[in-house]
């Protein structure tokens, strides 16, 4: 029986082959990068858009999905893909075009993928959705525009499962989050670069984790990831050797009563809307 430091070898030596064969990482769908240039043009009309955006179903029913979602506030949900559009935006609608292609974009070859997938998938949303409910609660930043950092920040983390497309050759559970630790950066700005998405989501994915960095005065993109990754990190392995919250930069911007933390050492504002975090997350399932 091998050992477990010679199987993690193995997994170490195709991981790094993916990561030299840049074709071999997932694409941008073209309906996707179809809907994000029409997104770009200044003088696309909503009625064309909304033609595009039909063309992918899935797509159209997440837009319906997310305008009637906890992200939102208003007084009747929109009805028709004309209304949502005009409801969140260009921008948001090009933000929510990338959270689908995300999900979308890992195929699952079987059900040991698909395990490692859900597992992955669910912990990223929760982080995410962490990240989203801080940016309403602080300001500074849109809501859509940090949900869609946190899961771009992790890209990487579903690259990896990239690597493994027999059933027999998936990692357990442990050593394929050894694998994230080890190649999920590296993996993830590989991919943001192929897809050519602004700069700004590619340094978040440089300092994500970087608990000690936070650029600016003010809240910036990356303190919200930061302090929904701790988060996400206390929940899942209360045990995780993390420094105490007020010791993080991102924390130190804080004013009262947002920087009031409870027992448990989490922050109140993230312990007093768990419920609010589910409700995002749910529209993101």
């Amino acid at each position: 029986m091998q050992s477990e430091a010679s199987e993690y070898s193995i997994y170490r030596r195709v991981v790094s082959q993916l990561m030299q064969g840049e074709e071999q990482l997932p694409s941008l769908p073209a309906i996707t990068l179809d809907i994000r240039r029409a997104l770009g043009d200044p003088s696309i009309s909503l009625s064309a858009l909304v033609r595009l955006i039909g063309r992918d179903p899935a797509l159209s029913a997440l837009l319906m999905k997310h305008a009637s979602s906890a992200l939102y506030r208003h007084t009747r949900a929109p009805k028709t893909l004309h209304e949502v559009i005009a409801l969140l935006g260009m921008t948001e609608v090009d933000r929510i075009t990338m959270m689908h292609s995300i999900k979308s974009l890992f195929t699952l070859h079987s059900p040991g993928h698909k395990r490692l997938f859900v597992e992955a998938w669910e912990r990223l949303i929760i982080k995410a959705s962490t990240s989203a409910m801080l940016a309403r609660q602080l300001g500074h930043v849109t809501a859509e525009h940090a949900l869609l950092a946190s899961l771009l920040s992790e890209v990487g983390t579903l690259a990896v499962l990239s690597a493994f497309r027999s059933e027999s050759a998936i990692p357990s559970s442990e050593l394929y989050y050894k694998l994230c630790r080890e190649y999920s950066k590296s993996l993830g700005i590989i991919v943001l670069k192929k897809w050519s998405v602004h700069n700004e989501y590619i340094e978040v994915i440089r300092d994500s984790g970087n608990w000690q960095r936070s650029p600016g005065h003010s809240l910036q993109l990356l303190d919200l990831v930061n302090l929904a990754l701790y988060h996400a990190i206390k929940q899942r392995t209360p045990g995780a050797d993390l420094p105490p919250l007020q010791e993080l930069a991102a924390y130190k911007k804080l004013l009262p009563p947002q920087d009031f933390i409870a027992e448990n050492g989490e922050l109140d504002l993230v312990v007093n809307h768990r419920a609010d975090i589910l409700a995002i997350a749910q529209a993101l399932r």
